[in-house]
């Protein structure tokens, strides 16, 4: 899995390529956890080039959100495709994320 990173003003947009399954999970969940620190938890997840998720890439993106609601956040989501919306849906974890259109209107959602 390829993610790439991307400041826009004081947001982060974090772009995983790929399905966010077991096998890269993992690495996704380190770079989240390394952005949230360096942004303040003031960065989005473009879900834009993720095709389906799996048990443990809900894992990870649950597990981020918790984190970040620890303070009072949530994490944003932006791009997520029918497939992945259908998936946080049916395992009830829908309504734990912020969801925009595209990055620009998940990063003026901290203004």
């Amino acid at each position: 899995m390829e993610i790439q990173e991307k400041r826009q003003g004081a947001v982060t947009v974090v772009r995983p390529q790929g399905p966010l399954v077991a096998e890269d999970a993992e690495q996704f969940k380190l770079r989240l956890g390394e952005v949230m620190n360096r942004s303040l938890g003031r960065f989005i997840v473009d879900m834009g080039g993720v095709a389906y998720v799996d048990s443990r890439g809900l894992e990870v993106l649950k597990e981020t959100t918790d984190l970040l609601g620890e303070g009072g956040q949530s994490l944003r989501l932006c791009g997520t495709n029918e497939t992945v919306r259908e998936v946080l849906e049916i395992t009830d974890l829908a309504g734990s994320f912020e969801y925009f259109a595209d990055a620009g209107s998940a990063v003026r959602s901290f203004l």
